[in-house]
């Protein structure tokens, strides 16, 4: 018997700070998706994900709410396998950066770097976001001196550390990039990497820190703790079993990896620092890098404090699992952001899934038990040229399908399934099956219709259950066929000889009251804001923590009431070096006209926010008690754009 040919699948691990939302999930259903039709075209294959546990944020979190950053981490790596196993997630290991095996292989990893002089001792003075776990020189800050990554803060660092010896791997890695095509995907991200870090001049990337305690210690230099870099990255190979000394056989059979699944935010890590890692390492590089795009709220990043983060355990529970995995993949462009609604999330769902999908099964089903008491067998040929075309579309659906697996758009497989169940559902009107079951003398070209039906019916069951497992098993038993384990069902000619035996189902998605359905959702993220800032206010804040929130002066060049809203007063704020447009929602509090000219306080550095279709840029303090609010006013003499604090 031949063995099967190995493919080796990873997504980013997840961090171990919060609770993950459903733009976090993508990257695992995405992954997901590829290592079951990879499995079902033969492969062995093995999928990686995990969670990243170690760094100064954590050790911060933990010790905020009296606890060890273990015992931290465990409760809230708990929290995130459960999530992926909420979304049927089916990774063949689960990796912690706290277990054992990883930790002792990531040691061992850095000792051996240091020893070969790719890693030296200095120091590092500079900037430092929290969040991002990532230093930054001044000239790397975005606007207003922030982090270009995220936008928030940073903070002044200086301390003892070692560094990597990424200049010495810059040629090399390019001379892989250009012999290796297909390396970045999609193929735009190679321009980024080079034209932003490559070119320029890559900097030593600092590999250890010395100013927390929580991360695998330096074994020869116990003061230091290894950085993210090497600790979390290096997940990809010691998830099959590498260390530096005896690598398993696990490791020879899976390494290297055929794709590592990630958000575009973290394409540099995976391209640039990973590589040159493994290339110091003596190891081979990953074949294949998916930088996918994000999943936004609308237009917006996700905010517990805003209300629009949305996780996906809580859906599944209001739409199933498959649902949500559907959406996931069929609404994610290739290179550019998504985007997800309650509104969107379920138009998509009654439109594709109850009206295109579940009814094309349920009815078919249902008129092949009425007409023919279930049992359906296959014509002795097929000559009608709506059934060839019929036919033609179903194999055109399957090498489709195949194709943007092999590329990696993986929503524009979906669609070739999807559009294929469309053409079944036209295939209906055109065969008009209920018109045929009024004359005896049709029955013959009836049955025809119903079983090409049910076999189209049968070859989607199979093509989509890499994107819906749950969905292709219902499919399945809804046929009386056992569950497609693999593509040679749909890959043989139209037809099963043995025909069908059906009964009638429930319907695989029941379509949902949108206007109830809307409410309840909205009903959770108002709590879910609510929550939110009550959160906000008991959480311990340290002296690090208030550094971050950069107060200033602004003076009031105008102010008026914004249009439909009862709450919300409109402010064009003199903050020294600019104007910022602000919305308040103190409109019951104060007559615009009262506030132009006053001197408030202005939380500069905050991300912007639509408010009514208006953007936000900030918030004005106020001070609030027995539902009377003011706001913060300041002496006229106070220079406007002065920071305070």
């Amino acid at each position: 018997m031949n063995q099967k040919k190995p493919y080796y699948i990873t997504t980013a691990i997840a961090y171990s700070s919060r609770k993950p939302h459903i733009g976090n999930v993508y990257d695992p259903v995405l992954a997901d998706a590829i290592a079951r039709y990879k499995r079902m075209q033969g492969y062995d294959v093995f999928y990686l994900t995990g969670s990243d546990e170690h760094g100064q944020k954590i050790e911060e979190q933990a010790k905020a709410e009296g606890i060890p950053p273990k015992q931290f981490v465990d409760r809230v790596a708990g929290e995130i396998r459960r999530v992926w196993d909420s979304m049927n997630i089916s990774y063949d290991r689960f990796i912690r950066t706290t277990d054992p095996d990883h930790e002792a292989a990531v040691a061992a990893i850095f000792k051996k770097l240091y020893e070969q002089g790719d890693i030296y001792k200095g120091s590092y003075e500079g900037k430092y976001c929290v969040p991002c776990e990532s230093f930054f020189t001044a000239s790397q800050l975005g606007e207003g001196g922030v982090c270009p990554d995220c936008g928030r803060p940073v903070t002044d660092a200086r301390e003892e550390a070692y560094f990597l010896r990424l200049s010495k791997y810059s040629e090399r890695l390019q001379k892989y990039y250009d012999s290796h095509p297909d390396f970045f995907a999609p193929e735009s991200r190679k321009a980024e990497m080079l034209n932003n870090f490559i070119l320029p001049g890559l900097e030593d990337l600092c590999v250890s820190r010395s100013s927390f305690k929580w991360g695998i210690p330096v074994s020869f230099d116990p003061g230091h703790v290894i950085y993210v870099w090497i600790d979390a990255l290096s997940n990809y190979i010691t998830g099959v079993g590498y260390h530096p000394d005896h690598p398993s056989d696990r490791y020879r059979k899976y390494w290297p990896a055929d794709l590592h699944v990630i958000g575009k935010d973290i394409v540099r890590f995976h391209t640039i620092y990973w590589p040159i890692i493994l290339m110091a390492l003596g190891e081979p590089l990953p074949k294949r890098v998916l930088g996918h795009p994000w999943l936004l709220f609308g237009e917006d990043k996700m905010s517990k404090s805003r209300g629009n983060v949305l996780y996906a355990d809580e859906l599944a529970e209001d739409f199933g699992t498959d649902a949500v995995r559907y959406y996931l993949l069929s609404q994610m462009p290739f290179a550019n952001d998504g985007s997800i609604t309650r509104e969107s999330l379920i138009g998509v769902y009654n439109s594709d899934l109850a009206n295109t999908l579940g009814n094309l099964v349920s009815r078919s089903v249902a008129m092949a038990a009425k007409y023919f008491d279930g049992k359906v067998r296959r014509p002795a040929a097929y000559t009608d040229p709506v059934d060839l075309d019929l036919i033609a579309c179903g194999k055109a659906a399957l090498e489709t399908e195949k194709a943007r697996f092999e590329d990696l758009h993986v929503g524009d497989a979906l669609a070739a399934v999807m559009d294929f169940a469309k053409r079944c559902n036209k295939y209906i009107d055109e065969t008009e099956p209920w018109v045929l079951a009024r004359d005896e003398a049709k029955k013959a070209r009836l049955s025809e219709v119903l079983y090409n039906l049910l076999e189209g019916i049968r070859r989607i069951g199979v093509m989509i259950t890499p994107f819906m497992p749950q969905t292709g098993e219902k499919i399945a038993a809804a046929l009386g066929e056992a569950p497609g384990a693999d593509l040679s069902g749909v890959e043989a000619p139209f037809g099963l000889p043995e025909g069908f035996d059906v009964a009638p189902v429930s319907p695989l998605f029941a379509r949902i009251d949108g206007e109830a359905m809307l409410k309840k959702l909205e009903e959770k993220a108002q709590a879910q804001r609510k929550a939110a800032e009550e959160e906000a206010k008991e959480a311990p804040c340290t002296i690090d923590d208030f550094k971050k929130v950069v107060m200033v002066c602004g003076e009031v060049l105008a102010c008026e009431k914004v249009p439909k809203s009862e709450k919300l007063l409109k402010f064009r704020l003199d903050i020294g070096t600019e104007e910022r447009q602000v919305l308040s929602g103190i409109a019951k509090f104060y007559e615009p006209e009262e506030l132009v000219g006053k001197k408030l306080v202005l939380v500069k550095n905050l991300l912007p926010r639509k408010m009514m279709g208006l953007e936000s840029h900030g918030m004005i303090l106020s001070s609030e008690k027995d539902g009377v609010l003011r706001v913060l006013t300041l002496s006229p003499e106070t220079p406007n754009g002065a920071v305070i604090g």
